[in-house]
């Protein structure tokens, strides 16, 4: 039994309702049925884990997507287009001319760089030597260094520096390959909104004989010898032999990791200094602001189904450090300006004390603030992992989807 995809997207007046702001939403907005507003926003890498997920599943056949038209990272309070190939490299205003040419040399040794073959590593032990020491060998400064790990790698922090760099080198591999699908940015989004993802599922579940029950209250997760045997609701027992549930059914079997603070922001224009794109990520790196932890910005609009014509949503999130949320993300509501209306959120964020091994219930981690799905599908493949005690293998996978669906699966 899964309790677990929980993503929600409301309209514009359920977005005033559960936000507690007095009135209706203005007719200005447009109409209430033109709004599909994420509470939790994150792209899809075209080239990424959960793509592959829903092409292996074959939910995409219930799914349409819009590429998000450009990657931005912030440096001195200005935004910069992110440089992911020789050429943007070579063109980018974000680095002097050396500078250039030191990261056009980088991106082609990451570009070259098979494990499998010690010509294109260049003596770099890829299990031993670390990213700063990678970053080293090119001469590479601070600034290009914070955007290569944030914006590239997609760190949310500087721990990876002294990290064996491998895993630095396939994120930076993966950023490109999903760059070079569809040109403009490496990231995707579902027109009408994340639901439509839970929804894709829900329909293809219904296919293999599987039973979604709606609207229904959980009143208990029954637990008979310390192991799961159902779920109560309206004096009725669902049963089964697992559960994978978010934490919010279980707080006795969690523990309070951090917290996470989102601010939903309607616009009626597209975001200053991005050529006037109806969708972007922004990411300012952490050390651009005297942080701990990124900030992200999303923006999608009317061209992705979810917002009323000529109107936009950019969401601001970040991992909370202070006793003051807000004033940790005003360098990016300062991007935003005017802002028509915001909607602000901040939510704890748990993860699992009960791994599952005795009562086989596999509680997920909370989302975190990034807004892509990558960390999400790692969560995914730590619970498969649990539940099977084997790891997920894509290739695998892929191999018997073909065998199952032969040329149909492509």
């Amino acid at each position: 039994m899964n309790l677990y995809f929980n993503v929600i997207v409301l309209s514009l007046l359920q977005l005033y309702k559960r936000f507690n702001l007095p009135g209706k939403p203005p007719e200005s907005m447009g109409k209430g049925r033109d709004w599909n507003v994420d509470l939790i926003p994150k792209f899809l890498m075209a080239n990424g884990q959960l793509v592959r997920m829903l092409l292996i599943t074959q939910v995409t056949r219930y799914l349409d997507f819009k590429v998000i038209e450009g990657s931005y990272v912030y440096k001195g309070g200005k935004i910069y287009k992110v440089p992911s190939t020789e050429t943007e490299a070579l063109a980018s205003s974000l680095m002097g001319l050396f500078e250039k040419r030191r990261f056009r040399k980088f991106l082609i040794f990451i570009a070259n760089f098979d494990e499998n073959d010690p010509k294109t590593m260049e003596g770099v032990d890829p299990q031993k030597t670390t990213m700063r020491a990678i970053f080293q060998k090119f001469s590479l400064g601070q600034e290009v260094i914070d955007f290569t790990g944030h914006s590239l790698a997609l760190y949310r922090t500087d721990e990876y520096l002294d990290l064996p760099c491998i895993d630095t080198i396939n994120r930076i591999k993966l950023y490109s390959e999903s760059l070079a699908r569809y040109g403009k940015s490496p990231y995707l989004y579902p027109l009408y909104g994340l639901g439509e993802l839970p929804q894709g599922f829900a329909r293809l579940s219904a296919i293999y004989g599987g039973t979604y029950m709606l609207n229904k209250p959980i009143e208990e997760i029954v637990v008979e010898n310390g192991k799961v045997v159902g779920v109560k609701s309206e004096g009725e027992i669902a049963r089964c032999k697992q559960l994978i549930c978010d934490p919010s059914y279980l707080m006795d079997r969690t523990k309070k990791v951090g917290q996470v603070i989102r601010v939903i922001c309607i616009l009626s224009h597209p975001i200053g200094n991005t050529g006037d794109i109806n969708s972007c990520q922004i990411i300012i790196p952490q050390n651009q602001v005297n942080r701990k932890h990124d900030i992200y910005v999303c923006m999608i609009s009317f061209a992705h189904n979810v917002a009323a014509q000529g109107k936009y949503i950019a969401i601001v999130s970040t991992t909370v450090e202070t006793s003051d949320p807000e004033k940790e993300i005003k360098p990016a509501l300062d991007l935003l300006e005017p802002i028509e209306q915001k909607f602000v959120s901040i939510s704890d964020q748990y993860a699992p004390t009960d791994m599952g091994t005795d009562s086989q219930i596999f509680i997920s981690r909370s989302y975190d603030a990034t807004t892509h799905f990558e960390t999400t599908c790692d969560d995914i493949k730590d619970i498969y992992r649990r539940m099977t005690g084997s790891d997920f293998d894509f290739a695998e996978m892929e191999r018997k989807k073909q065998d199952i669906f032969g040329d149909a699966a492509e």
